[in-house]
């Protein structure tokens, strides 16, 4: 049904303002869903908000690995030549509710992380209302963490919170704008 909305919503728009955007990588992240949504305010700039999520565990028992999480992101985009084409800079805002663990050892690890990232990358348009993003991010932040000794006993075996610096996205992304 909202879906729907920003159909009927994007033909009235005197010209292509809004977008709807989906990281194919992330779905080569252990099939994580994802969508990003953004507005064009102005020749150069775009507001964003994404949102990603993995709820998906593989195996069984001490053979289970999972890349879990629950991310939503909000921020802005700088096009130096039109918005929806060529190169760009980005800036966010994100929090991840995260679960990972057991595909390297047995050791799980989950928490919550706040942060902001920057990105870059190029977008190309393939046709009228469709483009492709290439691009790459980092975020940093804080992040509050427990870690177990395995996916499924329980048993803790650190517990704190700390810095950090990760990769936000590796993007190869299909977009449409309406």
């Amino acid at each position: 049904m909202f879906a729907a909305a920003l159909l009927l919503l994007g033909h009235s728009l005197p010209a292509q303002n809004f977008a709807l955007s989906t990281n194919v990588m992330g779905y080569a992240d252990f099939g994580t869903l994802n969508l990003d949504a953004s507005y064009a305010v102005a020749r150069h700039w775009s507001v964003n908000a994404g949102f990603r999520y993995n709820p998906f565990s593989f195996g069984t028992g001490e053979e289970e690995f999972r890349r879990r999480q629950r991310s939503v992101s909000t921020g802005a985009r700088y096009w130096p030549w039109h918005i929806y084409s060529g190169w760009w800079l980005s800036a966010e805002l994100r929090y991840q509710e995260y679960n990972v663990g057991g595909l390297v050892s047995p050791a799980t690890s989950e928490g919550d992380r706040y942060g902001a990232g920057i990105g870059g990358g190029y977008t190309y348009m393939i046709a009228p209302n469709l483009n492709l993003d290439l691009g790459f991010g980092l975020w940093s932040g804080y992040d509050q963490y427990t870690s177990y000794e395995c996916p499924t006993c329980g048993r803790v075996t650190d517990r704190g919170e700390k810095f950090f610096i990760l990769p936000a996205d590796i993007i190869l992304a299909l977009t449409y704008i309406f």
